[in-house]
């Protein structure tokens, strides 16, 4: 290994529960009453999150193709530089090193700690804000020492987070009532079936959002040409059917006005099985708990690969693309992301602002997925997997992604304007800058 490069050491499982364990958080909790309300009926529920998780299957293997083609560390920074775009390759870098991944560090972390003060009362304030950057201290010791280790955290936490869903809809089965599934309210039973099923999908879309997490760490996967489809599909289908089963059993076990009604339908569909009448609120927080850092391992996992990629092609600031001579991980990218992630513990106002780059975020998405487009047309490209259909399938995740784009653009759309504004305005004279030196680099002395 020279001084820079990172070794492969993670294989399927590890890079099935990065993706699965990424995507899952928890946000489905509250997710489940949202999708119901949208889609206005029980079975229309369950259906809108199926569907909801189909439409995800395209943009997995688009990137499948694309990480066998590529299989190095860096997503859509060298997928988008590969295609012909490095601007906007160091601008969708720049925008989730600026106010996307180092933020949700912080966000994830303080939404730990708000669930366990459902047991630690008074557990809030500055003191929360510490217990917050205690546990990002702790899986940052983990990712930093090995990457062995972590994937295998990784493997554990994320089969521990499914764990209490599987719970749920065991008992959800086993207690179902038919009747519940097919009542469909009087006052919806006369609307648009378009309408509701396209409003469930939609109200689906952020719960499916985090597969893609994986694409960062490619250039750490064995066997990247077999590994990286399987995983991203796996990791599709693992979510599709754990989120859908999850919405069968909230909708068999409870009726769908006390669903509409609730603001934790997950909890409160335990009141309705014997077995857990009563004991919804704690065991959903524990759930909760366990979801929400088997998502901060990842991220404080994964993350500092694009930065340490970008430094690496000369991109991006030396000091990120160091690896540790003995732990053989991007360390002091590691800790300048989680630096910055803790920073934001103390500030989380900003980081509700700058959640208004997730517009940046999406739109930069649909390139990526359009890349594969002027990916194709170059006499040297050979992935090692083939995207079936993939002129339907690059069709299918640019719309989908647009989809998800229009729905956050009337969410905030002065915001998210602003937002791109600010990733073009900081970013571009930070391209050409680094752009200069990497040219100056790369051109030999006369």
């Amino acid at each position: 290994m020279t001084e820079n490069n990172l070794s492969r050491k993670l294989g399927f499982w590890a890079a099935l529960a990065i993706g699965v364990g990424t995507t899952v958080g928890s946000g489905v909790f509250v997710s489940a009453g949202e999708v119901a309300r949208a889609a206005g009926s029980p079975t229309m529920a369950v259906l809108s999150w199926l569907l909801g998780g189909i439409i995800i299957i395209p943009q997995m293997l688009v990137l499948g193709e694309l990480a066998t083609a590529y299989p190095e560390n860096g997503s859509g920074y060298v997928y988008l530089s590969e295609a012909g775009s490095r601007p906007l390759a160091f601008l969708y870098g720049w925008a989730t090193f600026l106010a996307l991944d180092p933020p949700s560090i912080s966000i994830l972390s303080l939404a730990a700690v708000s669930y366990l003060g459902f047991f630690i009362p008074g557990l809030g304030g500055l003191t929360g804000k510490f217990v917050a950057v205690g546990l990002v201290l702790v899986f940052t010791a983990i990712h930093y020492r090995s990457v062995q280790g972590g994937g295998s955290l990784q493997v554990l936490l994320t089969g521990a987070k499914i764990l209490p869903f599987a719970v749920v809809v065991g008992l959800g089965l086993y207690y179902l009532n038919l009747n519940n599934l097919f009542h469909v309210p009087a006052a919806v039973a006369s609307s648009s079936l378009s309408d509701r099923l396209f409003g469930g999908i939609s109200a689906t879309s952020w719960a499916y959002v985090g597969m893609t997490s994986i694409c960062y760490m490619t250039g750490e996967v064995r066997d990247p040409g077999k590994t990286m489809p399987r995983a991203l599909v796996g990791a599709a289908l693992v979510v599709m059917a754990l989120y859908s089963l999850v919405s069968l059993a909230v909708m068999g076990v409870m009726p769908f006005d006390k669903v509409l009604a609730s603001e934790a339908p997950i909890a409160d569909a335990l009141n309705y099985m014997p077995a857990f009448s009563g004991m919804g609120p704690k065991f959903v927080s524990c759930a909760a708990v366990i979801v929400i850092l088997g998502s901060l391992s990842s991220c404080i996992m994964y993350q500092p690969r694009m930065q340490y990629a970008m430094a690496k092609d000369g991109m991006f600031f030396k000091i990120f693309e160091h690896v540790h001579p003995r732990y053989e991980t991007p360390d002091r990218s590691i800790l300048i992301q989680v630096g910055y992630g803790i920073l934001l513990v103390f500030l989380s106002d900003l980081v509700t602002l700058l959640g208004y780059l997730t517009l940046v975020y999406l739109l930069m998405n649909m390139l990526i997925f359009g890349s594969i487009i002027f990916c194709r047309r170059k006499a040297d490209y050979r992935p090692a997997f083939r995207t079936p259909a993939w002129r339907l399938m690059t069709a299918v995740s640019v719309l989908g992604c647009g989809w998800m784009a229009y729905g956050t653009f009337l969410w905030a759309p002065v915001q998210g304007l602003v937002a791109a504004a600010l990733v073009v305005v900081t970013g571009l004279p930070a391209f050409y800058y680094w752009d200069r030196k990497r040219t100056k680099t790369l051109t030999p002395a006369a």
